[in-house]
C-alpha cells in the first residue's frame, strides 16, 4: 500500500469516527438536570367565550387562548406533555374551522423539537392532560414513544359518537404504540421529579403535571383544570366539563399542593402564563 493511499485511509477512518460520535449523539444528548420547555403549538380565537363559564361571566365576549406543548428533558429521557393543535394546520387557518372558532398554527412542533436537538423518535414518553383535540393534534408523531394514557379518559374518548371536542384520529397511534395505562397518580421517571397527578372533572380522566425543578421549585402545568388566569381565584368552570363537583375537588387538591410547596401554577391556555415562561428554545430549570 502506497503512502498516499494510507493517508487517504486514515482520513476516511477519522471522518467516520467523527460522524459516528457526533451524529446520533447530537440528537439524543442526555441532560444533567430537568428542563421544562414551552413550545408554541397554536392558538384558538373565539367569537363567543360563554362556554368557558357556567355562571355567565363570558357571555357575549370574544377572546383567545393559547395552545402550548411542553417538552420535559430528564436525564432518563424526554417527555412531551400535550401535543397541541397539529402541525398539519400550519398555513391553513381555515382548516377544520368550526363556526365562531378559528384555529391558528404558525410553526410546527417538529421544527421546534429540531431546534433543541430532538426528533420525534427521541421522545421517550408522550402524555396528555386529557384527550380533547387541542391536546392531541401531534400525538401520532410519537409512534416510538411510550404513551402514558389515563384509562378513564381513554374509555370516555372512545365513546361512539365521540364526546364534544374529541377527534380520535389525532391519537389513533396509541393502538400500535407501547402504552402505559394509568388510573391514578404516576411517577414518570421514578424519582418524584415529574409526576402526573389525577385531577378529574374537566374530563373523567383529566390530569395535571407536577415538576420539581432544581432552581424554579415546584411547577404545576394545569391542563384544562383552569383555562384562564382569572378562572383560578373565581373558580370559573366551563359548561362542558364532565363533572362540576369533581372539578372543584381537583382545584382544591391542586391549590393545597401549591400552598404546601410554595409552587408555581402555569395555566396552560392563558397567554400571560405562557409568555411568562422562558421563550422557546430557552427553558426553566
Amino acid at each position: 500500500m502506497s503512502y498516499r493511499v494510507s493517508l487517504r485511509c486514515v482520513a476516511v477512518a477519522l471522518l467516520l469516527a467523527v460522524l459516528a460520535s457526533s451524529g446520533p449523539a447530537c440528537a439524543a444528548d442526555t441532560v444533567a438536570g430537568i428542563r421544562l420547555y414551552a413550545a408554541d403549538c397554536g392558538k384558538l380565537d373565539f367569537k363567543d367565550m360563554s362556554f368557558f363559564s357556567d355562571s355567565g361571566e363570558y357571555d357575549g365576549r370574544s377572546g383567545s387562548i393559547v395552545v402550548p406543548c411542553f417538552i420535559i428533558r430528564h436525564p432518563k429521557g424526554n417527555l412531551v406533555w400535550d401535543t397541541g393543535l397539529g402541525d398539519k394546520l400550519v398555513g391553513k387557518p381555515d382548516a377544520g374551522q368550526n363556526p365562531g372558532v378559528r384555529m391558528l398554527v404558525t410553526q410546527t412542533l417538529v421544527e421546534q423539537l429540531k431546534s433543541i436537538g430532538l426528533a420525534p423518535a427521541d421522545v421517550t414518553y408522550v402524555a396528555f392532560s386529557h384527550l380533547h383535540f387541542d391536546h392531541t393534534g401531534n400525538a401520532n408523531l410519537f409512534a416510538s414513544a411510550t404513551w402514558i394514557i389515563n384509562k378513564a379518559d381513554l374509555a370516555w374518548a372512545l365513546n361512539v359518537p365521540p364526546p364534544i371536542a374529541v377527534d380520535v384520529s389525532t391519537f389513533s397511534g396509541y393502538r400500535a404504540a407501547k402504552t402505559q395505562l394509568i388510573d391514578g397518580d404516576y411517577d414518570v421517571f421514578g424519582d418524584g421529579s415529574v409526576r402526573i397527578l389525577r385531577a378529574p372533572g374537566h374530563t373523567p380522566g383529566h390530569q395535571i403535571l407536577e415538576l420539581r425543578l432544581k432552581k424554579a421549585g415546584t411547577v404545576i402545568l394545569s391542563g384544562d383544570l383552569y383555562h384562564l388566569r382569572e378562572s383560578v381565584q373565581s373558580h370559573r368552570l366551563p359548561v362542558f366539563n364532565a363533572s362540576r363537583a369533581d372539578t372543584l375537588a381537583s382545584m382544591d387538591r391542586v391549590e393545597k399542593i401549591l400552598a404546601t410547596t410554595k409552587g408555581r401554577l402555569v395555566v396552560q391556555h392563558d397567554a400571560g402564563d405562557f409568555n411568562s415562561l422562558p421563550k422557546f428554545p430557552a427553558y426553566l430549570e
